[in-house]
């Protein structure tokens, strides 16, 4: 499969879009919320002519023409004329990359949806496919835009051929503006307000012939209207095959690979300066033996009481035993597992990994400036099993005397690094405080002295509660602060590409990150729920 840069210009075009409010937000700071949809999500006229079997879609269903306007109306008098530069220069530069001029060529006439797709390519060697949808405000648009497109193109040296396929004219041709590369691109006008653009005749035709089979096109898919109508409101729904789950998303492999997976369906909402994203990923049958919240509640919740510290990462895990194994075929844990071993796989986690390898939760986890602290339930995991795992790793169980009750901590002799004469030191691996009903081990004592302080976890716990709103909780939930958040976003791919759009640097946007993945609360749910909130100010 060959992806050439003009492709990747064309996902990113979209992909800006996407993060276009989220931009905007960090630029307002925290200022009334940008209400740019406030409507029920409903796929466009243009999923009509997007093969169910797309690689990935993206419905963007905002007034782009008008996202200036909107940047300028919400930010502080001092600097909406800042504000509404930098919108239109994230806009504009996002639809340049496409190889369009928003200006002279969208701007008089480009309406509020816009679609673009992905189309596998037939054979190994064949390079992928796109599809550009645009809709006109009025009648004249998009007639006047193929008229100057095409002169332009042609004074350019572009052979064109004009002809008509199911009733509908097509004009193709193989160039591109003076001083860009030549592409192969073909368009065709459909009802006078709805214009396509694809890289080649038979990307368009086989379009063309898509939207005259219902049960082929994303419009007929009766289920995939329903799953987007359930995902509330939004400004954009991005539906994404097994493959693109991998390559462009970055989800593992091991789970976009599963059979019986049909993709990923998201809505994206601004909320204030934050961006939402509330998504399902959906499997062919019920999904069995996956652990959902309402199984593990009271537990959670104790756990949560009791949490406290200056957290810049908290992480309810449910089942952490079985997200850890490798072996495990859930799809949460193919989902989850890789990123959780990743992380537990440090040197100065050892112990954490330990914890969490015995016990079949909840789970909590509290990343504090003085170490992390990990809380679970009594006997799970059972104190005995977590002795004898750590003795093999060399650490010795002892009580240390505390002004409340004793705490018992694992150590071990090892060399003082600093030392030139071979001092040994006593090395904590892991303390542990108990109460009623619960346990915390701590990877040092001042971390596990910190956790007491439960008005200091309330930044954590609010993106939690704001991440779930007045929805039921998903069963893996994790909230993170500015700098681990920055930390996870600097190597998504999309979040790049943004980057590279925006012309700089957006992390110092990023003021926090949470996500929470989990079963529908049917039994019988064929699919996984997943809620991301960026916040940014």
């Amino acid at each position: 499969m060959k992806a050439r840069p003009f492709l990747i210009a064309l996902v990113a075009t979209v992909l800006v879009l996407l993060s276009m409010v989220a931009g905007l937000g960090w630029t307002m700071a925290r200022q009334n919320p940008l209400r740019l949809v406030d409507q029920p999500l409903e796929l466009p006229r243009a999923a009509r002519f997007v093969p169910k079997q797309a690689t990935l879609s993206i419905h963007w269903l905002v007034d782009s023409v008008r996202v200036p306007a909107y940047a300028q109306a919400v930010a502080p008098s001092r600097h909406r004329r800042v504000v509404r530069d930098r919108a239109q220069q994230i806009r504009d530069g996002a639809f340049a990359l496409a190889g369009l001029d928003f200006e002279s060529e969208l701007g008089d006439w480009l309406g509020p949806q816009v679609s673009m797709a992905l189309l596998e390519p037939e054979g190994p060697e064949g390079s992928m496919g796109w599809l550009l949808v645009l809709e006109s405000r009025d009648q004249d648009g998009a007639k006047r835009f193929l008229q100057r497109f095409w002169q332009a193109r042609s004074l350019a040296g572009t052979d064109l051929q004009i002809s008509r396929y199911r009733g509908m004219g097509v004009i193709s041709g193989q160039g591109a503006l003076s001083g860009r590369d030549p592409q192969p691109l073909a368009t065709a006008l459909i009802d006078d307000d709805l214009l396509l653009l694809a890289s080649g005749r038979e990307v368009l035709e086989q379009t063309l012939d898509v939207s005259q089979l219902s049960d082929q096109q994303q419009l007929g898919d009766d289920e995939l209207v329903r799953v987007v109508r359930q995902l509330g409101d939004g400004v954009a729904v991005v539906i994404a095959s097994p493959a693109a789950l991998n390559s462009w998303l970055g989800l593992p492999e091991q789970l976009s690979k599963r059979e019986d997976l049909l993709g990923l369906v998201a809505a994206f909402q601004p909320s204030g300066a934050d961006l939402a994203l509330e998504g399902v990923l959906r499997f062919k049958q019920p999904l069995e033996d996956v652990i959902s919240v309402s199984e593990i509640g009271d537990g959670l919740a104790q756990l949560t009481a009791s949490a406290g510290g200056q957290a810049e990462a908290l992480a309810l895990i449910n089942s952490p035993s079985s997200l850890l194994d490798a072996t495990d075929h859930d799809p949460l844990a193919q989902w989850l597992g890789p990123f959780l071993r990743q992380q537990l796989t440090k040197a100065d986690v050892s112990s954490a990994a330990t914890i969490a390898g015995l016990d079949d939760g909840p789970l909590l986890w509290l990343q504090q400036p003085e170490g992390w602290v990990v809380g679970t339930q009594q006997e799970h995991p059972a104190i005995s099993m977590v002795d004898d795992a750590l003795s093999e790793q060399g650490f010795i169980r002892s009580d240390l005397p505390s002004d409340q009750q004793p705490l018992q901590v694992w150590t071990r002799l090892s060399r003082q690094q600093s030392s030139t004469k071979g001092s040994l030191e006593a090395q904590l691996g892991v303390a542990l405080d108990q109460e009623p009903g619960l346990a915390w081990w701590g990877q040092t004592l001042t971390a596990l002295q910190q956790r007491k302080q439960t008005k200091a976890l309330q930044p954590r716990l609010s993106q939690l509660n704001e991440l779930n709103g007045d929805s039921y909780p998903l069963a893996q939930q994790l909230a993170l602060g500015a700098i681990p958040g920055r930390g996870q976003l600097q190597h998504w791919r999309p979040w790049r590409y943004v980057q590279k759009l925006a012309g700089g640097s957006l992390q110092p946007s990023v003021q926090g990150l949470a996500m929470a993945v989990g079963p529908d609360q049917d039994e019988n749910s064929s699919s996984l729920h997943m809620r991301v909130r960026l916040n940014l100010g």
